[in-house]
């Protein structure tokens, strides 16, 4: 992966591009002020938040609780942070997203912290409760400090510029998130996002969704997105409507859910083998400095002779995979510990990182 692909998967860069088929979201850059409290150790919240309600008082309030949090506030407010443009300009945003939104930042949102909210989930509607959810996520790290590790041309540590995206809050149904795959820009695998339950009634839908998400596809993304390999996240409403929620980069740290990757890489070669020989000697070819504004012809084409991108759903009680939350809190991505999975491919990095530092410290010796 390149540096550039992943910049292209910044929800910043293609918001504006996709946002009349994508959720409603409002995009705030962050002061650095804001990144160095989250990247503090401990879950402190700013002055006045209303994240964690205060503690309720009876009619008989205890003296030595009240003069101990007295002391222990008196001890920390020089210590709590504000920051009340943000607070103002977030707090309009909410607002005019009818007053409940869930926060990402440039890449990445903090599910890994939803238990930690009042609503069990990642909507919030104040200031107070999304500084909560980002603070608490283990998962954040990656945007704030890692985010470049998986890049061959490695060049920073970060982003020079981080950005807090508040997306409108949906009661969204789980079973109704997707993940397509896009390799060389044609289309070669779908899969259904929540991997962790069985959702009987998509066994009888899967054809009429696996078409619904090819035809978004082909209309609002295959010839729009500046990408040729990449994946993007999207969501079936209950009208059957397609909405996009994210993109992410093809390999690295994306998990490709229900395929392998050799998997998806393998119904590629059979797409552009077949592309070839069926179409006739103008054809453009499939490849990295291909298609471009023949992707769309491509992909319909191949539907067209038979080859369509698998659908693949938990089929079974029995095939529903590990339970983010069972494991304990440990992303997904680091559960698989297999060949080309997440963890492998940290391991591989760390070791040719560390292996270059001994270089170095041979030549320099």
């Amino acid at each position: 992966m390149k540096s550039h692909e992943l910049d292209s998967c910044e929800i910043q860069r293609w918001y504006p591009r996709f946002k009349s088929v994508s959720l409603r979201t409002i995009i705030h850059p962050l002061p650095e002020s804001f990144i160095a409290y989250l990247q503090e150790d401990g879950v402190f919240l700013p002055k006045n938040s209303e994240a964690i309600p205060s503690r309720p008082k009876g009619e008989c309030e205890d003296d030595d609780y009240q003069r101990w949090e007295e002391e222990d506030d008196e001890a920390d407010e020089p210590n709590i942070p504000s920051f009340p443009d943000l607070e103002a300009a977030v707090t309009v945003s909410i607002d005019s997203l009818d007053g409940s939104v869930f926060p990402k930042l440039n890449w990445s949102a903090p599910k890994d912290s939803a238990w930690i909210s009042s609503h069990g989930n990642l909507k919030c509607t104040n200031f107070g409760e999304i500084c909560l959810l980002l603070k608490a996520s283990d998962s954040l790290v990656h945007d704030l400090c890692h985010a470049y590790d998986s890049c061959e041309d490695k060049a920073f540590e970060r982003p020079r510029n981080f950005f807090l995206a508040l997306r409108k809050w949906y009661d969204m149904r789980p079973e109704m998130e997707f993940r397509g795959f896009v390799r060389h820009g044609l289309l070669v695998g779908v899969s259904q996002r929540e991997i962790t339950c069985f959702y009987p009634a998509l066994l009888e839908s899967r054809e009429t969704l696996g078409h619904s998400i090819f035809q978004f596809f082909v209309d609002s993304l295959s010839e729009a997105f500046e990408l040729e390999d990449y994946t993007f996240d999207c969501y079936v409403t209950r009208a059957g409507k397609v909405k996009l929620v994210d993109f992410n980069p093809w390999g690295a740290f994306t998990l490709p859910l229900l395929f392998t990757w050799d998997e998806l890489e393998a119904t590629y070669v059979k797409f552009k083998n077949a592309y070839y020989r069926n179409s006739d000697g103008d054809a453009e070819p499939i490849s990295c400095a291909g298609l471009h504004m023949s992707w769309k012809r491509a992909n319909i084409a191949l539907r067209e002779q038979g080859f369509k991108p698998e659908f693949r759903i938990v089929e079974s009680e029995g095939h529903v995979q590990i339970n983010l939350r069972v494991a304990g809190g440990v992303p997904y991505d680091y559960v698989q510990t297999g060949p080309g999975s997440a963890w492998d491919e940290f391991l591989r990095h760390a070791n040719d990182e560390l292996q270059q530092q001994n270089r170095d410290a041979a030549a320099g010796g």
